[in-house]
């Protein structure tokens, strides 16, 4: 570890000392592509081709597969200041870091509250996603008749025991799952472009006046922007990353255009598949979100449409791992910043892996599977779609918060880089971002998945958690000022 600066080494002293005896992650333990693995996991691309695409289809015409492309776009211009920060803000709490480095601590202490909170969420929603078609799955496909929480308590365990052990465990399993998703959509995809569809190829999904202009665009970038959820938590692993000036930057860059690219591809693909007149109208049938498995079936064969089915819930588990492993990471660097009880900042002596962060985000998980057991509440309208919501909406205002304080932090110097990269590129993703939660909070419904005043409460906690963590900074400042001096110091050495 090094301190930020000689004039910083009185308050940065407590930090360090906390750095040893068991509260460090492991150094060098994750190159480029286990950390793309990591985040496109989170993505869990099989599973938005399969949902995302058919809703959009419904909700707003032809113009998904543009919209993919577009969201895509906005977040490498976030990006492209998001990695250009990442020299100097080494820290496994990223976005905690980056608002006080570009906003100040206050705000900084605000978008991490939001940032864990959402993350939370979304892991533990993950639970309900792969009980529920887990149940499903394989009671169809296999006539194995168990309830979800079976499934659920599976993943439960086995996200426990690779949260434990070396991170880059749990890197190799997501990189086998993810492999095995993209690899059956690519696979639909050349069967489709070898055989042909039912009408010429179009690509009408691409033009402006059906992504930008078109009744219901706004539905297209609620699920646009959600399709890309976790792409930031590259710098989570900076502190474990092989070469973190070159790693994080570079994954980060490889997974938002991966995604970009393939979610774009795959949509206008089931344009292909069936036609724009044809895909249109399988889109307003009641088995609308059987799209892909039909095109699968119908270009591959029944064994591409079982394939894809089981799939989806190893995407589902997947997704959860990933989430479950950047939100112990939050909770790790904000022990260690004693915002949070500063046990949460031991690490397993032999793995180095946050292995209390670690506990209470499967103490939490557990929780909310037994008390939505308890209830008797549907696993996917009762609890994981709505606590997907909340995760979501949260993710993107952290965002949006996010790719401000990169422009504040480069305003005061820019560091010899250019105009383009560390001001304007943010700044235009800044404003892609904040437009994005905008869609998303005004046509939250169509996320949760419910309707009237309980779509309020779902939102309601991404600004008071963001509200409150800046009153606790100020507090803290007012009543602790070696405390808050002491806020942001721990750094990590590029190479070291």
């Amino acid at each position: 570890m090094s301190r930020p600066s000689p004039a910083d080494s009185a308050v940065a002293a407590p930090a360090d000392a906390a750095l040893t005896g068991g509260t460090a992650l492991a150094r060098r333990r994750l190159g480029v592509w286990a950390i793309v693995f990591f985040v496109i996991s989170a993505a869990a691309p099989l599973t938005v081709v399969a949902s995302a695409a058919p809703t959009d289809f419904r909700l707003a015409g032809i113009g998904g597969p543009g919209a993919m492309l577009a969201s895509g776009i906005v977040l490498m211009l976030f990006a492209v200041g998001f990695t250009a920060m990442s020299r100097y803000v080494r820290n496994a709490g990223a976005f905690y870091i980056y608002g006080a480095k570009g906003l100040g601590k206050p705000i900084g202490i605000g978008i991490v509250f939001v940032t864990i909170f959402s993350y939370a969420a979304l892991c533990i929603c993950f639970y309900g996603f792969v009980g529920f078609f887990g149940e499903m799955t394989f009671s169809a496909l296999f006539g194995i008749d168990l309830p979800w929480t079976v499934y659920a308590l599976i993943a439960f365990l086995v996200v426990g025991i690779l949260g434990y052990r070396k991170i880059d465990v749990g890197a190799k399993v997501l990189a086998v799952l993810l492999t095995a998703e993209v690899a059956i959509l690519l696979i639909l995809a050349i069967g489709v472009l070898a055989q042909g569809g039912p009408e010429p190829i179009s690509f009408a999904a691409f033009a402006p006046q059906n992504v930008f202009f078109a009744a219901g665009s706004g539905a297209l970038f609620v699920f646009g922007f959600g399709a890309y959820l976790g792409f930031e938590s590259t710098a989570i692993y900076t502190e474990e990353a092989i070469r973190p000036t070159r790693t994080v930057p570079m994954a980060t860059y490889i997974a938002i255009a991966f995604l970009g690219i393939f979610y774009a591809f795959t949509f206008w693909i089931l344009t292909v598949a069936f036609g724009v007149d044809g895909v249109l109208k399988l889109a307003q049938e009641d088995t609308f979100q059987d799209m892909v498995f039909n095109a699968g079936e119908q270009y591959l064969g029944l064994w591409a449409s079982i394939t894809m089915r089981i799939l989806i819930v190893t995407s589902f588990f997947a997704c959860l791992l990933a989430f479950h492993n950047a939100c112990t990471r939050y909770l790790f660097s904000i022990g260690r910043e004693r915002l949070l009880p500063a046990w949460l900042a031991r690490t397993q002596i032999k793995t180095q892996a946050p292995h209390h962060a670690s506990l209470v985000m499967s103490i939490i998980s557990l929780a909310a599977i037994v008390i939505t057991l308890a209830t008797g509440a549907d696993p996917f309208l009762g609890f994981a779609l709505p606590v997907y919501s909340v995760g979501v909406a949260g993710l993107v205002f952290a965002q949006a918060v996010a790719a401000i304080a990169v422009v504040g932090f480069f305003l005061r110097d820019r560091r010899e880089h250019s105009v383009w990269r560390v001001i304007v590129a943010p700044a235009l993703g800044a404003i892609g971002l904040i437009v994005g939660w905008i869609l998303i909070a005004t046509n939250f419904g169509l996320v949760s998945g419910v309707e009237g005043p309980i779509n309020i409460a779902l939102l309601a906690p991404t600004p008071v958690l963001f509200l409150a963590g800046i009153v606790i900074g100020f507090v803290l400042k007012a009543r602790n000022p070696r405390h808050y001096a002491e806020l942001t110091t721990v750094v990590v050495d590029d190479e070291g």
